[in-house]
């Protein structure tokens, strides 16, 4: 005679402490979620930074002076504490709640969203992401509580009704504690090392805050008045930080104190030379207007942008280090490990503007712009040469080292290439036939400088277009050359020419290896 035997039902054990559980691990999601958002916006929008510093600011004298009288120097961290044990008393309840009335629990974590929402943005200085990591938070919060709620209701219906389940409740209750143990310790390590990685970088932003660059024993040329053209659409002859190109191989911005950067060159030299903060800005500092490209803009793009830089000459250090003869390279290191080699010669040249930046537009270098120190090499695209966060300069040669793109695929030496680029009309636009139309844009060959910019409309003939001023030739220029369409559609392009009497190419090459070539072409209708 055979007996099938049923598995025994797991009953569902306190199955309040479980759901305040399922309460606090909605609150670690809430907290992984908003410091990774906050990290992402490089330390900005921290909802456990603005709340804490939110309960100081409306605490009372009172309670202020209680909190120093228990705690002395300690009372940040006891106001953090209390903070945890607030946070976690409400979560529990929230996760309480939830179980018993959906969705209730909830919204207590929505009210909870709102209240810091609040925090983040009535902070001075709050910009308009800042309240993304606590939306993002809240979004988190819910989904975990839910997603946990249910699976612990699955297994008190399944623990109280076997027959009707459709899985054991053994199963269930397995579930169950694998989701909220993999959530919680999830959202511990992202939460954790987002929080480092948000402090590091608000210690970083407020390192920069501190610095107070020294006047340039040698100043820039002022902006003449004609290198801006009155022209709508055209881009800016100076580029705003906010607006600055940014391309590297950081995934998260390096936060470097300038107590603790250092800059060492070495290799292929006479004397090694080191080199700290305080060395750096006691120099007799140099300004610089520069335009930098990336080598992956495309033919028309917009990978490219003009500062007034603000450093010390490259080759000023490297004559104190002495390189050998032989070397004919030096390898830039940046405390990320990205790598440029840049030729010696370049960063020799005494017509070479090549700086070890520390400000651009007149106040420190923005972290996502290499603070505190990078290099600015003005006629080279930035993989060779622009290294942010800048720690090393090593002396040596091509044919024994290379920089980090190089065995990708790019080419060793990276000269920029002449260039032009149609601003407006944008490309489809829709302009009054029978009007007079500016066709604007800018044109560069940085250290070598433009000449002529020529503008052509279908298949007519090349015509000369104004040339606004500059600075130097290590800018590039505004052009303008005024239309009178006619009704249809037209096809418009552009080419310069440089200061040496090259005329820009028509042949059409893509980013890699070394920059992309032909003429910037935009389609237009008249109506």
């Amino acid at each position: 005679m055979t007996t099938d035997l049923a598995p025994a039902p797991v009953a569902v054990s306190r199955p309040r402490l479980l759901a305040a559980a399922t309460g606090i691990v909605a609150a670690l999601a809430f907290f992984a979620a908003a410091e990774l958002g906050a990290l992402v916006l490089g330390g900005a929008g921290s909802p456990l930074v603005a709340v804490g510093s939110a309960v100081i600011d409306l605490a009372p004298p009172g309670a202020k002076d209680l909190m120093v009288t228990l705690f002395g120097t300690g009372d940040k961290v006891a106001l953090f504490v209390l903070m945890v044990v607030i946070v976690a008393v409400v979560s529990a309840g929230a996760g309480i709640l939830e179980r018993a009335r959906p969705p209730f629990g909830a919204l207590v974590f929505a009210v909870g969203g709102v209240l810091s929402l609040l925090a983040v943005t009535t902070r001075s200085g709050s910009g308009t992401l800042d309240g993304a990591p606590s939306v993002l938070g809240v979004a988190a919060a819910v989904i975990v509580l839910r997603l946990l709620t249910a699976r612990l209701r699955r297994w008190e219906s399944a623990a109280a009704v076997p027959s009707a389940a459709p899985r054991p409740a053994s199963a269930e209750r397995r579930a169950f504690l694998v989701w909220g143990v993999t959530a919680a310790a999830v959202a511990v390590v992202v939460g954790g090392a987002s929080r480092l990685g948000t402090a590091a970088a608000q210690a970083t932003a407020a390192a920069r805050r501190a610095v107070r660059l020294p006047a340039p024993a040698t100043t820039a040329p002022a902006v003449p008045a004609g290198a801006s053209l009155d022209v709508e659409g055209i881009t800016p002859y100076v580029t705003p930080n906010s607006d600055f190109y940014r391309i590297d191989t950081a995934l998260r911005v390096p936060s470097v104190d300038t107590a603790d950067w250092k800059l060492r060159i070495h290799g292929a030299v006479d004397h090694e030379v080191e080199l700290t903060w305080d060395d750096l800005l006691a120099l007799p500092l140099e300004e610089h207007h520069a335009t930098l490209s990336c080598v992956s803009n495309e033919v028309g793009g917009d990978l490219i942008g003009t500062a007034l830089w603000l450093g010390y000459p490259i080759r000023k250090l490297l004559e104190r280090a002495g390189p050998h003869a032989s070397a004919d390279m030096v390898l830039s290191r940046s405390i990320d490990g990205f790598t440029a080699g840049t030729p010696l010669d370049v960063l020799q040249d005494a017509g070479t503007a090549a700086l070890l930046a520390v400000g651009m537009n007149g106040e420190p270098l923005p972290p996502e712009h290499g603070f505190p120190v990078r290099m600015v090499v003005p006629g080279l695209f930035g993989y060779v040469s622009a290294t942010k966060w800048v720690t090393e300069l090593e002396v040596t040669r091509f044919a024994d080292a290379q920089g980090y793109w190089t065995p990708r695929g790019w080419s060793e030496r990276g000269p920029v290439k002449l260039e032009s680029r149609i601003d407006t009309p944008r490309a489809g636009a829709t302009v009054d036939a029978g009007s007079t139309v500016a066709i604007a844009g800018v044109a560069w060959q940085p250290h070598t400088g433009v000449k002529g910019v020529q503008v052509r409309v279908g298949d007519g003939a090349w015509e000369e277009a104004t040339l606004a001023d500059s600075v130097s030739a290590d800018t590039w220029r505004q052009w303008v050359y005024r239309w009178t369409p006619t009704k249809g559609s037209h096809r418009i392009q552009v080419r310069a020419v440089s200061a040496d009497g090259e005329v820009q190419t028509s042949v059409e090459r893509p980013p890699a290896p070394n920059g992309a070539s032909g003429w910037h072409t935009v389609e237009v209708r008249a109506a």
